[in-house]
């Protein structure tokens, strides 16, 4: 009898279910709907660019490594996975592009970028790498789901534009150890997970920022105080991105760590109470 060792550190009680969820944020995208701030709303409209092309390439480096992975338990896992971050990419999809047939954006080349950066990284790096990468940039979007989840930011949001985003953050902690439990099964070292945390952080910077400024200047807001000011503040500021994420965010190269060593299940129960509800 064959033994398969379980590779799934996933916590029990918890199904990663594909929503299939569709949402009218036509009058949303018009203008800058969160808290009528241009550089905060620039900023996730660049984040939602990165979706399609970023959760195609998640899918893809965790896919490639299906046939090695034994565990039923994590078989499942990386089934449900697929199906959320397919749910994802399409409706971001269409996000961007209503967002740029609104604001007169080029989707073309707001895209070329995250692109350019997915195809340089499937070129040079090992399918090792690449699943890195997915590991890194999975637990950069767990730790953010938490904080939106928990009410960060979001409060004063549009009720269908702030569904699309609470339904993405619940859904990315659902799944958030997948990839990180097929990387450990298949080899994945610490020190390799600690590098391209690393790089993903300076790229995923780099690029976001690119295309938030894009997307200010096209709207003549780039230079103004205002802007500037209020990118500043949230960048950097109390209650801002950096502070907001820093603790969870380092937590990443400890050497035991794993996604649901932060165990926000109530969390996430309660939030899928409330949707259930509502």
């Amino acid at each position: 009898m064959t033994v398969v060792l379980q590779s799934s550190k996933m916590p029990d009680g918890i199904e990663i279910k594909v929503r299939n969820r569709q949402f009218n944020l036509e009058q949303q995208l018009e203008g800058d709907w969160l808290d009528g701030d241009a550089f905060k709303t620039a900023f996730f409209n660049s984040m939602s660019m990165s979706f399609p092309i970023g959760e195609k390439s998640f899918i893809d480096s965790v896919r490639a490594y299906s046939d090695e992975i034994k565990d039923p338990k994590l078989k499942k896992e990386m089934s449900g996975f697929f199906g959320q971050e397919g749910m994802h990419r399409r409706e971001h999809q269409k996000y961007n592009e209503l967002l740029c047939a609104k604001r007169g954006y080029n989707l073309e080349k707001l895209e070329s970028g995250w692109a350019k950066r997915v195809s340089q990284l499937n070129k040079r790096g090992t399918k090792l790498m690449v699943l890195g990468g997915t590991v890194a940039a999975e637990h950069f979007t767990a730790i953010l789901a938490e904080k939106l989840l928990q009410g960060w930011l979001f409060n004063d949001v549009p009720k269908e534009m702030k569904d699309m985003w609470l339904w993405h953050a619940s859904e990315e902690l659902e799944h958030k150890s997948v990839a990180f439990d097929v990387y450990q099964s298949v080899g994945g070292s610490y020190k390799m997970r600690k590098f391209m945390l690393r790089l993903f952080t300076l790229h995923f910077l780099m690029d976001i920022m690119a295309s938030t400024f894009s997307m200010l200047r096209q709207n003549k807001q780039l230079w103004k105080w205002n802007t500037l000011k209020s990118g500043t503040k949230f960048i950097f500021g109390k209650g801002g991105l950096v502070r907001t994420l820093w603790p969870q965010y380092k937590s990443f190269y400890k050497k035991d760590f794993h996604p649901w060593n932060n165990d926000n299940r109530e969390l996430l129960e309660n939030y899928l109470a409330a949707e259930t509800v509502a």
